[in-house]
């Protein structure tokens, strides 16, 4: 058998283990037939033996390397349980991939962690993808069946099941909300809204804490999502299935009850909630018996606040919100009342009449307090006829009480899913179909099961038997499809154990017939199931305990189970008594009184029944478990009519830790939610499948004879027979060959085999090669050996000649070296005597010369004192004189006032007054004396000094030349002695010359250190100058990017709300044409399209103030001013010499009712008045203007010092008190702003007057001759078009309306809008601005209805946008904004500010609306041209993938051959947008712009499919995306469009190819990839090189190793990629248009073409 031949050395398989189920070994020798032991190597080299009884008890087989990690488990060449463990395994540990397919179930394993696989952009990629193409998610489930539904109009359902904690709500949450944006028009409507505000309803009401899961479902429910024609969401309705309620009243330990229960206490301080009455959860006894309070990581607080905004979005209102909550507070309080015992035989219960508990919940619920204390103790009994009051014991008292608690939260938990589905019905009419979402819980078994488990578990055996039966059917399907001859694959069929549990006398009929019974027990049910399914005939899925007589098992298909029989019989019977129903009926709370008076009205979800004192008889009909199986009959009864498709929840470990894979808990599950079965199943017929072409291509060198792929059916069909003997192992159909599992590894096992044989021969043949060719090189080496040697010989002796000539020149060198040293030294010694021989006689000579120069300066000194004090002598005696001569001029003049001053009388009468004078006189005249005596006093003193002074310099003298004559010998020996002394003198001032040397060097050296240190201090105030302004600079840009980043959202999410606006008006036009077909569907009559256009209701855009777009948000830079400063007066031109008719007031009675002027003295006055009024005007006009313009100049330096100021102030250069200055400085120069504004307008009223003026009298003020035509400003405009009013709608039909396609696409770009314009400024000019606005508004009107007729015509929509465009700055150009500054225009008097806006409003809908096509054309195109297409023929052709993929049902057939899209059609589509724009003669920049968003586009949705797409990433794949790409680039530069960031969007795309063909072995290619890849954030590198797969046998996947390598690596970058996985798709650009002024539009310039029909317009 081949099978056996696979069991060789080397091979790889699987042997149990009871830790790890399943361990891989090695064999180390061939298996033969007949062994008895297997020899195998583990994983850690431990080697073993394997006992192996016979062939079939040989340990299963391994997979090929190859297939490690593939994403369906069905195409495994090897189908068994370890195969299924170990893949799962590797792609949740190593590669984080939680989902895998199973052929058509999809294994979903719970992380517990958040991933961010969830996203809109995620959505967006699976959107129309094919379920085979992409990676397994959720969301691909969910696409599958929405196309089938769409396509083939059939209901669905997703079945979605798993044991508590395996994340099944989380899956059906993902699943709706799916739905709701697939099947919402681009944004959520109110159907999807409400569709989705369901879950977090249902989670409060039905989902709790257990063991196993923080948020485990404790119901299950089936939801219809209904859709209309055009796939949208209509509506929806919700079923559910056995609520748990036994956990209102009881919780184990460690589990919580329902969340709504503990939200409530977590809000109790809220205003509205503390008439309630409640506390901590401790204290109540349904919140506290499980011990657990909170759950880690959720707020209560916030998920009551999301649970009411979820009721509000459904429309229940407030109040009823709190009346729905004072029932679950009610609830609460009926927990905690005590039930007290009392009686002989302590066993009557009864409740104290000041229980405060019961107390509070009469109250909340508005019931009687003692009547519901007394019959929660007594009961009503029939009795002969008569009706018996009995009191029941304590513990019954309790029973009842908790029964109580149940049935009213089963009530109102019916109840809420009831307004739920009134809420989520359809206002739309019928659904034409739905999907159906089931979360179901899945099989569970525990250490003790009861009644919920029973049923539950009986649940999951109707679905195995679905499921099972579903696969077969598909199984069957495909094999019909291909034309095989099959015989009937067996499964294993689970309707005994269904049989046994449903039908007569089943495990549900006894459990119903024993709650009939009066005095039925749980005993006796048990009994009669021995007797029925033991004793009289033994059923083989029935067993009872050993050790137990209370107990049964039942034998399901995924275990066997053991079930406890107490309690089943209360809890299928669930009974209320009817006294506590009847006091709740009378409640004077409406909701409650409503809910139990509706209770018979609703037994189809009824979860129990009311028990009264005169039983029913038809009671049986009421049991939870009849109820059960109508409705789980009704959900089957609804599968069976859909088609399925199935997700299986896994949970991996019982620890909730993320990531952590326990395989025995993953087995155990994997057994019991069919995958397993499914494995079986395929592996029991024919598994893998290849189409003959993949099969030729991957086996091509398996088979003989001609070989071609046009053959290769006919190749296959021949060569299988000789490759495979055995028949029964493969079968042809018609256009796939199938094999049964294990043959394609045999296959693969042969063509490995016939490698190594060609490649052992090609090894041969290189190794003779490579021998000759070292024999030869051998040759060659030693030939050329033999002559370097002896060359080498030669030069050795040519070297020895030489050194030897060499040492004789040297030695001759060096002995004329050393004479000539020898001599030079001689010399220098000679030279050197001389030399100090010369220095010591010119020094005696230069002391001699020293002493005879001191000897003269002596002398002149001398001589010189002498003279200056003959000077100083004479010089006092002339001075004494003076003094004397002066002293007896003074007495003179004593004596002479002495005998004046004989008269006193006289003296007084000349006088009056001197006396004081003369004191003072005195006292001035007796200091001077005392000044005089001390002056002479100092004189005497410097006489008697110098006298002596020279005394004794004359005794010296004399003395000196004494000596000199007495004793002239020893004046040889006095001279050494002083030249001794001077020598002495001098080596000492040389000493001290030599110390200040040192001292000024070292100075010296200090001075250059500190100027050293003050360069360095002052290149670092340089450096910290230019850093902070750096810093204030880098700030400054920045502040600049975040305003520019912001505007640009702004300006983003304000383009967004127009088109979501347009979308809106788009829908309101389809509705109302709907009602309009409607009410006239007979007799219709087309109306003209300018009266529907006159009737039209006009746009909120050029109406409403509040669609007018913000100044900072429109896309044209230019801002436009307010109503009020544009505000101008309508004239006509003067030449006219006519009166506009179209006014009804003049424009001076305008003016003068502006300016607040009385008419009748205006109308008296002369024309000379007016001429001198003019002047005035006029010179008061020119100083306003100048002194307007100076102020203005001044403002504007101020606020241009005024922001530098403010920018230093915010980077931190200036304090808070400078900011607060500025800050008010800023705010005063505002002001002054207001104040030049409000000149500016009082200025234009006198600019409109002297216009007036001009215009009544104009030959009052103009000049002496004839006014120049050149002059600006004049009020005379020419080169217009003249429409009538009458003419307007005409006008407006053939320009733009009914204009044809192939004429508009005809006229030069921009036409219409330019004859448009010349009509609107004839009418500005002739005063008529009702007229001008009129039309205006008329035209875009008309455009944008233009725009939505031709929605998916690209020329005309680029034809329309030009027209805006160049409307739109004609306008802006002839505002009065823009011609203040000019001389050359003359400004609008229309106001038209709001047209504007609407103008801008609409170019860019108009853009909008053209990417738009283009992107719609696209989408379908992008992934198969530039991902899926070959250009490069013969790349990828002959490396076929060992096992693809089957398709799974109802996917759609791919375009092959011809037919499939490739770089041409996407380059194609883009150039008909550049023709559409070129022909416009639309500016580079939006061009650029709109490329830059369409490339986007491209790369977003390349690279997302790139990232889902396992078959995509190789290194062939990567190669041919990287050439289509660069056509894609080539195309944008040779149309100069990448200078717009065009090409830069593609940068994701081109790296991520680059990773796909770089080395992923080394550490070196870890860093350059790192490096290379800096468009890629950490997840989006990880994510391929996870999906990295090889695609021949040369090429090997990438190692964890290497990834973790590589996420080490990325940790240490800081990109600002956000944490998201896949490109944003609905990112959009926002778009801005630059103004550029039209040239000076003349009529006269423009060719209007006859078939316009616009004669009727007259130039002017």
């Amino acid at each position: 058998m081949a099978s056996l031949e696979l069991y060789s050395k080397g091979s790889s398989v699987w042997i149990p283990d009871p830790d790890a189920v399943w361990v891989s070994a090695l064999l180390l020798q061939d298996y033969s037939p007949g062994k008895k032991h297997l020899l195998l190597q583990l994983a850690n080299g431990e080697e073993v033996q394997y006992p192996v009884g016979s062939p079939s008890d040989l340990p299963p087989l391994g997979n090929p390397d190859i297939l490690e990690g593939e994403n369906d488990l069905t195409a495994l060449s090897f189908l068994h349980e370890p195969a299924v463990l170990h893949n799962l395994r590797v792609r949740f540990l190593d590669y984080s991939s939680i989902y895998t397919y199973c052929g058509i179930v999809l294994v979903a394993i719970n992380p517990y962690d958040q991933l961010p696989i969830y996203g809109e952009e995620v959505i967006d990629a699976y959107s129309g993808q094919d379920m085979a193409d992409m990676e397994p998610h959720i969301f691909s489930v969910a696409e599958e069946a929405y196309r089938t539904m769409t396509r083939e109009e059939k209901n669905q359902s997703i079945i979605i099941s798993g044991e508590s904690g395996s994340g099944k709500t989380v899956s059906a949450k993902f699943t709706m909300r799916y739905f709701a944006v697939v099947g919402g028009a681009a944004q959520q409507t109110s159907v999807e809204e409400r569709v989705l505000a369901s879950n977090p309803i249902m989670e409060s009401i039905g989902n709790a804490k257990t063991t196993r899961n923080d948020n485990s479902s404790r119901f299950g429910k089936y939801i219809e999502i209904g859709f209309g024609r055009k796939g949208d969401i209509i509506g929806a309705n919700m079923r559910t299935y056995l609520l748990e309620k036994s956990r209102v009243v009881f919780q184990a330990s460690a589990e919580r009850n329902y969340h709504i229960f503990y939200q409530l206490c977590a809000s109790r301080e809220l205003p509205e909630m503390r008439s309630f009455k409640l506390d901590a959860p401790e204290h109540f006894r349904y919140t506290s018996q499980g011990g657990e309070m909170q759950i880690p990581g959720t707020d209560d607080l916030s998920d009551l606040e999301r649970t009411r905004n979820a009721f509000t979005v459904l429309g229940v209102q407030p109040d009823q919100q709190m009346e729905l909550f004072r029932i679950l507070a009610a609830v609460l309080h009926l927990g905690n009342v005590n039930i007290q015992i009392s009686g002989r035989s302590s066993d009557k219960g009864y409740i104290d009449a000041d229980d405060r508990s019961l107390a509070v919940f009469s109250k909340l619920l508005g019931v009687e307090g003692p009547q519901m204390a007394h019959w929660l103790c007594h009961r009503r009994l029939a009795v002969g006829g008569e009706m018996l009051i009995k009191p029941m014991s304590g513990q019954q008292a309790v029973g009842a009480r908790d029964a109580l608690a149940k049935h009213i939260y089963g009530q109102l938990f019916t109840w809420t899913v009831q307004r739920l589905n009134s809420a989520l019905r359809s206002q739309r009419g019928k659904a034409k179909s739905f999907i159906g979402v089931l979360d179901i819980y899945g099989f569970e078994t525990f250490d003790r099961n009861s009644f919920e488990q029973f049923c539950i578990n009986y649940a999951n055996e109707k679905l195995q038997q679905q499921f099972n039966r579903h696969v077969f059917h598909l199984e069957q399907e495909e094999y019909i499809r291909e034309e095989l001859v099959w015989s009937r694959i067996e499964f294993s069929d689970n309707q005994q154990c269904i049989n046994l549990i449903e039908a007569q006398l089943g495990l549900f009929d006894l459990l119903d017939e024993e709650c009939r019974m009066p005095k039925g027990s749980d005993e006796s049910w048990v009994r009669k199931l021995y007797d029925q399914h033991l004793t009289g005939k033994p059923h083989p899925h029935f067993r009872k305990p050993r050790m137990s007589n209370s107990a049964f098992i039942v034998l399901h298909f995924a275990d066997t189970v053991q079930y406890e029989c107490d309690g089943f019989l209360d809890k299928n019977r669930d009974t209320v008594f009817e006294e506590l129903i009847n006091i709740l009926k009378a409640s004077q709370s409406e909701l409650v009184a409503e809910l139990f008076q509706q209770q018979g009205n609703v037994s189809s979800v009824a979860n129990g029944s009311v028990r009264s004192g005169k039983r029913a008889t038809r009671e049986h009909k009421l049991t939870v478990g009849f109820q059960f199986r109508q409705s789980l009959q009704m959900l089957m009864d609804t599968l069976n009519s859909t088609t399925p498709h199935y997700v299986r929840c896994i949970k991996p470990n019982d620890l909730k830790e993320p990531f952590l894979f326990d395989p025995r808990r993953t087995v155990q599950q994997l057994r019991a939610c069919g995958v397993l079965e499914t494995i079986r199943i395929s592996a029991a017929g024919f598994p893998s499948r290849w189409t003959y072409e993949e099969f030729f291509s991957r086996y091509r060198l398996l088979l003989r004879g001609p070989q071609s792929l046009d053959q290769a059916q006919a190749s296959c069909r021949q060569a299988l027979p000789e490759l495979i003997p055995d028949p029964d192992q493969y079968c042809f159909g018609k256009t796939k060959v199938f094999f049964r599992a294990g043959q394609v590894a045999f296959l693969e096992r042969l063509r490995a085999e016939r490698l190594r044989v060609a490649a052992a021969i090609i090894q041969s043949r290189v190794r003779g090669w490579l021998a000759r060719t070292r024999y030869t090189r051998i040759c060659w080496a030693t030939v050329t050996i033999q002559r370097y040697c002896r060359g080498a010989q030669a030069r050795r002796l040519a070297l020895t000649l030489r050194y030897s000539k060499a040492a004789l020149v040297i030695q001759k060198t060096y002995r004329m070296v050393v004479v000539r040293q020898l001599f030079l030294m001689i010399r220098q010694a000679t030279i050197t005597i001389q030399a100090f021989t010369r220095g010591t006689l010119e020094r005696h000579r230069y002391r001699l010369l020293v002493a005879e120069r001191a000897a003269v300066l002596l002398q002149a000194r001398v001589r010189g004192w002498l003279a200056r004090r003959a000077y100083r002598r004479v010089r006092a005696a002339v001075v004494f004189m003076q003094c004397c001569a002066r002293r007896r001029a003074a007495r003179r003049e004593l004596l002479k006032l002495k005998t004046e001053a004989r008269s006193v009388e006289r003296y007084r009468e000349l006088n009056k007054g001197m006396e004081v004078k003369l004191m003072q006189l005195q006292l001035k005249a007796d200091q001077g004396a005392r000044e005089g005596a001390a002056l002479r006093e100092t004189l005497k003193a410097e006489r008697e000094a110098n006298s002596t002074e020279l005394q004794a310099l004359k005794a010296v003298i004399q003395k000196l030349e004494s000596q000199k004559h007495e004793k002239p010998q020893p004046c040889t020996v006095i001279s050494e002695k002083e030249v001794e002394e001077r020598r002495r003198a001098q080596e000492k001032a040389a000493q001290e010359i030599l110390q200040l040397t040192q001292e000024l060097q070292v100075l010296q050296r200090e001075k250059d250190s500190f100027y050293k240190e003050k360069e360095e201090l002052s290149a670092r105030l340089l450096e910290g100058e230019k850093a902070q302004e750096e810093c204030v600079h880098k700030a400054v840009s920045q502040a600049s990017a975040a305003l520019k980043a912001e505007l640009d959202e702004e300006r983003r999410k304000y383009q967004g709300l127009l088109r979501e606006f347009t979308r809106l008006e788009q829908r309101y036009d389809n509705l109302r044409e709907m009602s309009l077909l409607t009410e006239h569907a007979k007799g219709h009559r087309r109306t003209d399209s300018t009266r529907s256009l006159s009737f039209e209701p006009s746009s909120p855009t050029l109406m409403s103030p509040q669609s007018l777009t913000p100044l900072s948000l429109s896309p044209f830079p230019s801002a436009f001013p307010s109503p009020e400063e544009v505000r101008r007066v309508s004239v006509t031109s003067p030449g006219e010499g006519r009166v506009s008719t179209w006014s009804s007031e003049t424009p001076m009675d305008q003016l003068m009712e502006k300016m607040e002027v009385a008419k009748d003295p205006a109308v008296k006055m002369k024309g000379e008045d007016l001429a001198h009024a003019y002047d005035a005007v006029r010179v008061a006009n020119k100083f306003l203007e100048s002194q307007l313009r100076r102020q203005h100049s001044q403002n504007e330096e101020e606020m241009e010092a005024l922001r530098r100021q403010l920018s230093q102030a915010i980077s931190g250069s200036s304090s808070a008190a400078q900011q607060q200055d500025l800050q008010e400085l800023l705010e005063a120069r505002e002001q002054e702003c207001v104040r030049l504004r409000r000149e500016l307008k009082e200025l234009k009223n006198t600019v409109s007057l002297r216009r007036l003026l001009t215009q009544v009298l104009p030959s009052a003020f103009s000049p002496e001759t004839t006014p120049s035509p050149s002059r600006p400003k004049s009020a005379t405009v020419t080169g217009l078009f003249e429409c009538r009013k009458r003419d307007e709608n005409k006008l407006i039909k053939n320009l733009i309306t009914d204009i044809r396609v192939d004429s508009a696409l005809s006229l030069p770009p921009g036409l219409p809008a330019s004859v448009l314009f010349l009509c609107v400024r004839q009418a500005d000019c002739s005063g008529d601005q009702t007229h001008a606005r009129s039309l205006c508004s008329a035209a875009v009107t008309a455009m944008k209805a233009a725009l939505k007729k031709h929605s998916n015509d690209l020329h005309m929509t680029a034809l329309w946008l030009k027209n805006a465009c160049l409307l739109h700055d004609l306008l802006t150009q002839h505002s009065p904004k823009q011609t203040l500054d000019s001389d050359d225009l003359v400004p609008l008097t229309t106001d038209v500010s709001d047209l504007i806006r609407a103008l801008s409003d609409l170019c860019i809908q108009a853009y909008q609306q053209l990417l738009s096509i283009t992107a719609k054309r696209l989408v379908n195109i992008i992934v198969p041209a530039l991902l899926e297409s070959e250009i490069i023929p013969g790349l990828s052709g002959s490396a076929v993938k060992l096992v693809t993929s089957r398709k799974r049902a109802g996917s759609d057939p791919r375009t092959v051959g011809g037919d499939a899209p490739t770089m041409a059609s996407v380059l194609r589509e883009l150039g008909a947008l550049h023709t559409a724009l070129s022909r416009q003669a639309l500016p580079p920049t939006q061009m650029e712009q709109a490329f830059h968003q369409l490339t986007y586009v491209i790369s977003a949705f390349a690279f997302n499919s790139l990232l889902l797409r396992k078959d995509m990433c190789c290194w062939s794949r990567g190669m041919q995306i990287r050439y289509n790409v660069s056509l894609l680039e080539e195309w944008l530069r040779s149309r100069g469009l990448q200078a717009g960031g065009a090409v830069a969007t593609l940068e994701p795309l081109i790296q991520a190819v680059q990773l796909l063909q770089a080395g992923k072995k080394t550490e070196g290619d870890a860093q350059a990839l790192v490096q290379t890849c800096t468009a890629l954030s950490s997840q989006q590198i990880v994510k391929i090189l996870t999906l990295y797969t090889p695609h021949s046998d040369l090429d090997e996947r990438v190692t964890v190793n290497f990834i973790r390598t590589v996420q080490g690596l990325l940790k240490g970058r800081s990109d600002g990629h956000p944490p998201q996985l896949l490109m944003d798709v609905r990112r959009v650009f926002p778009v801005t248009f630059p103004y550029s002024p039209p040239s000076v539009l003349q009529a006269e310039q423009l060719v209007i073409p006859d078939s316009l029909k616009i004669s009727f317009l007259r130039r002017v």
